[in-house]
């Protein structure tokens, strides 16, 4: 397929250097910044462009920047009588918002946390596909069978879901790893202790069920170690506040008997 890419930031990086080793001619790369479009064309063999006037006609238009922004976006695009597919990467924006941008159009988004400087390896991330028509979601599928064994056609309201899941998952738990790193930074202890321990919690729920796996005094309801921890953190109000939270969190769940 002839793409083109519109954003320049992690997940436009990331599919372009994926699509372009899978032999897919990427044509343009569209930035606002055109230093930023140039750094990510030259690593593709694609012409950077600042201005969505210069669009060239592709088979699939790729917008993948901040989801506030594709509105906009889609709404430059509806004068341009692209013919080709232009689809959005975002996991929480609806289909139907960039319906004005073309007749075909859809959703192509790779549930995955992206850094530049970090490979991923898109076969086993999974592809969340959504389309205008039946025909739309066949090509947008053959693309997505090509990068990833894990292609799913889900409606808005289920990505939507799933985006929620996936910040709560992730990004909730990528924040406690930053506060973690800081109290032990302040106690003079190294935050790389607690690596083995991370890496071990995630593989246990690759096959069973995250409930089953929980430990800690608050499952085991030890008041006393809730306590003392809660003691300790007196001087940092609001990571007490979190602790606070989250051992409630932890005990209800456990306390309504969800774990059978």
């Amino acid at each position: 397929m002839n793409i083109s890419l519109i954003g320049s930031g992690n997940v436009a990086t990331h599919l372009a250097h994926a699509l372009y080793d899978l032999k897919h001619q990427i044509v343009q790369v569209y930035s606002p910044n055109l230093q930023n479009a140039q750094q990510l064309a030259s690593l593709v063999q694609a012409q950077p462009i600042y201005q969505l006037q210069e669009l060239q006609p592709a088979d699939l238009y790729l917008i993948a920047v901040k989801d506030s922004a594709i509105a906009e976006i889609a709404a430059q695009l509806a004068p341009l009588n692209i013919q080709g597919i232009v689809a959005h990467t975002s996991g929480s924006t609806a289909l139907d918002v960039i319906q004005q941008s073309s007749q075909h159009y859809g959703v192509f988004y790779p549930l995955q946390t992206f850094s530049k400087a970090k490979a991923v390896d898109f076969t086993q991330v999974p592809l969340l596909l959504e389309g205008s028509s039946a025909k739309v979601i066949q090509q947008l599928d053959t693309l997505a069978r090509q990068l990833s064994t894990q292609v799913y056609h889900y409606s808005t309201q289920q990505r939507r879901s799933l985006h929620l899941a996936a910040v709560i998952a992730c990004n909730f738990s990528n924040y406690l790893y930053s506060v973690a790193d800081d109290y032990l930074t302040k106690q003079g202890v190294d935050f790389g202790l607690l690596k083995p321990l991370i890496l071990e919690t995630a593989s246990k729920i690759q096959n069973h069920a995250p409930i089953k796996m929980q430990t800690g005094p608050a499952v085991r309801q030890d008041q006393g170690i809730l306590d003392m921890h809660q003691q300790m953190l007196e001087g940092q109000p609001h990571l007490k506040q979190v602790y606070e939270l989250l051992s409630q969190g932890i005990m209800q769940l456990h306390m309504n008997g969800n774990e059978n």
